[in-house]
């Protein structure tokens, strides 16, 4: 990582804007007790009529503890999608820059290079689902910024090898972005432990899967402090508001609850991929570190059409690169795993 610049991929506008100061950044907590007549907020108490804090102090400690990050390396977002889109906006200059993403892979990559004017060049995953570091760094020219790495992955659930990983950030100098939204669920360790090795590396994580927290939309970003401060300068002020920031430190202090419900999930995933092999129509099953399962059947459009009219709600994949024919199944509870198999043996009968 000898040629890593970061000054070399920062978007000139971005480098040299100054950020918006809200009120609450430029008044700095004491531990006093204030009255707070600086933002323009209706005075009467109701427990969200006061602006969030815009840098989420509180619950990027917690985090940091739990992770063994500093703070100064997390950056916050309203899910995991806008993290990655203030990625894009930052380093990306529209019309003439370009990322490369690894079909079959979570489809918001090209959604956002797309949104902001950026070549999206995609190479495909090899058919055991790993990544061709080779071809990939052919397509790499001097206007790549980013490289999109899902591991685990979605669709496949599988994880990427550490040496493939290694090479492209040992040989790429933009960033390499690993989406490890299901990491909670792998047996391989997270990227973060290695965050320091590599100054273009960028994970992102989120609250979503194994934390059950989808409905409040809260993503992370780790980071170097360099890379952070860019995104931290483009954001917008209160992006993850006071009721999200609330309940996130909530779950997150029970730690206890939530390795419990992630064993229960690996426990139904082993129960549904020992189940779903008895099915006469199930092809084949593909390895997963995820809270989910691709299999691949005889007929995936009939197949979701009938569990469909049985009241069971799947992910036909098969729109896919190297997924044709495939359903993903997400390992539900122990009861709904059970009504799956019921219905899958019933329209195999």
């Amino acid at each position: 990582m000898s040629n890593f610049s970061l000054e070399n991929l920062v978007r000139s506008n971005v480098a040299n804007m100054k950020p918006y100061s809200s009120a609450r950044d430029e008044y700095k907590a004491d531990g006093r007790k204030m009255t707070f007549l600086d933002a323009n907020e209706n005075p009467f108490e109701n427990g969200v009529n006061r602006y969030p804090d815009p840098q989420q102090g509180n619950l990027k400690s917690q985090l940091a503890a739990l992770k063994g990050v500093s703070p100064s390396k997390i950056l916050l977002g309203n899910g995991s999608d806008e993290v990655l889109d203030l990625i894009f906006r930052a380093f990306c200059e529209p019309r003439k820059d370009n990322v490369i993403s690894l079909p079959p892979t979570y489809g918001m990559y090209k959604v956002l290079a797309d949104l902001n004017e950026i070549e999206n060049r995609e190479v495909l995953l090899t058919t055991g689902f790993q990544p061709q570091v080779e071809a990939i760094l052919e397509r790499v020219d001097a206007s790549t910024k980013m490289i999109f790495l899902c591991s685990p992955n979605n669709p496949t659930g599988n994880s990427f090898s550490e040496d493939a990983v290694e090479e492209l950030l040992n040989n790429f100098n933009g960033l390499v972005i690993v989406d490890e939204a299901y990491i909670d669920f792998s047996n391989e360790s997270s990227w973060l432990q290695k965050l320091e090795n590599f100054p273009n590396l960028v994970i992102t994580q989120t609250l979503s899967k194994a934390y059950g927290l989808a409905g409040i939309r809260l993503g992370i970003c780790y980071a170097s402090e360099e890379i952070i401060s860019i995104l931290n300068k483009i954001k917008p002020p209160y992006n993850v508001n006071e009721l999200t920031q609330q309940k996130a430190a909530e779950r997150l202090r029970d730690k206890e609850k939530v390795e419990k419900e992630i064993e229960k999930i690996l426990e139904q995933r082993e129960f549904l991929k020992k189940e779903l092999q008895k099915v006469n129509f199930v092809e084949e099953i593909f390895p997963s570190e995820a809270n989910f399962l691709l299999a691949r059947v005889d007929n995936a459009d009939l197949r979701y059409a009938q569990l469909l009219e049985k009241g069971l709600v799947v992910r036909n994949r098969s729109n896919q690169p190297l997924c044709e024919n495939t359903i993903r199944f997400t390992v539900g509870t122990k009861e709904e795993n059970i009504r799956l198999i019921k219905a899958l043996n019933e329209i195999a009968a």
